[in-house]
């Protein structure tokens, strides 16, 4: 039947999220992705058009579970335990693999010159929402009263410091290292308050 996909999008879609969260947008071709998903090139022009239809397509599987996986790490109402788990999973996400892939949003927030003007928004799109259910994560009253900011301050903060993280990751190659560094801005975020008192 002509317009008939003679291949697995869901598969597709998922050999085009690793290749490009492996070697980023600007740097995979169109033949690393005919290669990565079994379809040929020409399928591919013709179910997707080019290559930013289909990286906006793989981004956006990316960004639902990215989401959905930062709510479920700030789940617990203890601040410091809600950010520590969020900052160690993020960090085990961008070590993954060998070599690590890093974090798709930082490499592809760094290409943004290079990318389109819709790949460009998406990301901000992203950023802005992860921005906003950290933010909402720590607003409860009883968090309020524990964070040396506002909510909204916290969480530009937090989402700044986990785009630093990403690219301290691509130096370090270390995930201690990182989880060092977040220890410590998880107590400049959430004071012990019985240390403020003495001091």
């Amino acid at each position: 039947m002509v317009g008939t996909r003679q291949f697995d999008e869901d598969a597709l879609l998922e050999a085009a999220l690793e290749t490009f969260w492996q070697n980023g947008f600007v740097a995979t071709s169109m033949i690393d992705m005919a290669e990565a998903t079994g379809v040929q090139r020409g399928s591919l022009y013709n179910a997707y058009g080019d290559k930013e239809r289909l990286f906006l397509l793989a981004f956006e599987r990316y960004a639902s579970r990215f989401l959905d996986f930062v709510g479920q790490m700030l789940s617990d109402p203890d601040p410091v335990v809600a950010l520590t788990t969020l900052f160690k999973g993020v960090i085990a996400n961008m070590s993954e693999g060998a070599p690590s892939r890093g974090c798709l949003t930082t490499k592809t927030a760094l290409e943004l010159p290079l990318a389109g003007k819709a790949i460009e928004a998406r990301v901000k799109q992203l950023l802005e929402d992860l921005t906003a259910l950290i933010r909402d994560a720590l607003s409860t009253p009883a968090t309020r009263r524990k964070l040396s900011c506002d909510p909204d301050a916290a969480a530009e903060l937090v989402v700044t410091f986990t785009r630093g993280l990403a690219v301290m990751e691509r130096a370090y190659r270390d995930p201690r290292h990182l989880e060092k560094m977040s220890e410590q801005f998880v107590r400049i975020l959430v004071p012990d308050t019985k240390r403020r008192r003495r001091s």
